[in-house]
């Protein structure tokens, strides 16, 4: 655990005048030297633009660029490189799929989502929908933060033409029984995509095993850089859906008289890609590899059962979201206090967590609440840290009760 926290530099520093305890990894996590290394590398070494560049720069960087693809298909198990196209992030990916996949809706067709589903996953649908003239469902979540099943089963019909659901709940921290939920809907025909932002840095994912259709997350939140993210499509649905975006490198033959697309992936990737955004990721990928989801998996389940046991000793403070199945994230409230004032005592000790509705309004507006204290964890996390998350919590609850 020592070795593993000095791989992550922005660790070791103090905030306020205390050490610095980083628990709002569900916004964003930190890099390990190895990811801040890779991209310095290709800035210094290999800075060039991708594809049809003849000089050795280019075609270094090409290669760089497309070896992360390889890499990343591997990692998420997907049947072939062509299935992985990248983004901006998750947003961009859900984005993608709901205007291009979206624009085959028609009036009267279902798209249907759940009520804890972050804003990314259910703007673009709003949209789409207006477009279109289809209609949105929303499968309703119960008091303890988890999916109701009957009203699941209930609102998929004939008319239902995709289920978008996030694989883990941001704010509660809920993992979904999506192999149920992709089960169900490939009964029916429904072809299912997962939000998987929340999902991927924590354990181990297979969108081959799982079967499900469009898989989308984000590389920062993966230990990567920023502005980078990855959608994974299944071949036959991509090479059904028209562009997303027009510009260089989604065509392969422009003419006045009309213009041929490029074959996949590079027809939903328009225009100079984020390379040091591949590369970066390829280098958080190894990094996780190298780490092992084993030792991720035991040491988040360990912080989130000592967390949740810690602030519960608290008087005052409810956790929000008690589903049984749940990711390092814990959500809560002391007494009628706002999530602001507790995130601001907190950041005086040197305590990151994050406030406020996390992009879940419609989830918070179901629970009666404007908004959590989140605390969320990642491997590099310790109980030590929980340790002063609790002393800073304590002395919050004093100061606002």
């Amino acid at each position: 655990m020592e070795q593993v926290r000095k791989d992550f530099p922005a660790l070791h520093q103090t905030v306020n005048g205390r050490p610095l305890v980083y628990l709002d990894n569900a916004a964003t996590a930190q890099k390990p030297e190895a990811v801040i290394e890779a991209i310095r590398s290709y800035y210094l070494n290999d800075n060039s633009n991708v594809h049809r560049g003849v000089h050795t720069l280019s075609q270094r960087a090409t290669d760089a660029f497309e070896a992360a693809r390889v890499k990343i298909a591997g990692f998420i198990g997907a049947n072939s490189p062509r299935e992985v196209i990248f983004t901006k992030g998750t947003t961009e990916s859900i984005n993608l799929v709901a205007y291009s996949f979206g624009g085959s809706l028609s009036a009267g067709d279902e798209i249907l989502v759940s009520e804890m589903e972050h804003h990314s996953n259910i703007v673009p649908w709003q949209l789409a929908c207006e477009r279109t003239g289809a209609v949105l469902r929303v499968i309703p979540v119960l008091n303890e933060g988890e999916l109701d099943w009957e009203a699941f089963l209930a609102l998929l019909s004939k008319k239902t033409r995709l289920v978008a659901v996030t694989h883990v709940s941001n704010s509660l921290g809920t993992i979904n029984p999506v192999r149920e939920i992709i089960s169900e809907a490939h009964q029916r025909g429904i072809p299912v995509l997962l939000d998987g932002a929340q999902a991927l840095p924590h354990s181990t994912v297979n969108v081959s095993e799982l079967d499900v259709d469009f898989y989308c997350f984000s590389s920062h939140k993966m230990f990567g850089p920023t502005g980078f993210g990855v959608l994974f499509g299944r071949e036959r649905l991509l090479d059904a859906m028209p562009p997303y975006q027009g510009g260089g490198d989604m065509i392969e033959i422009v003419d006045f008289s009309g213009t041929t697309y490029n074959s996949l992936p590079h027809k939903f990737e328009a225009g100079t890609p984020h390379i040091a955004g591949a590369i970066g990721l390829a280098a958080a990928l190894d990094y996780v590899n190298y780490v092992g989801f084993e030792f991720i998996e035991n040491q988040e389940k360990d912080l989130l059962l000592y967390a949740t046991q810690r602030l519960m000793s608290i008087d005052g403070v409810r956790i929000v979201g008690e589903a049984k199945q749940k990711a390092a994230v814990v959500s809560f409230l002391i007494g009628s206090s706002h999530p602001y004032d507790v995130g601001t005592i907190l950041d005086k000790f040197g305590i990151a967590v994050r406030t406020g509705h996390h992009c879940t309004q419609p989830l918070m507006k179901r629970l009666g609440i404007p908004g959590t204290v989140r605390a969320s964890f990642s491997f590099y996390n310790t109980r030590s840290e929980i340790d002063q998350l609790e002393t800073a919590v304590r002395q919050a609850a004093s100061m606002l009760q």
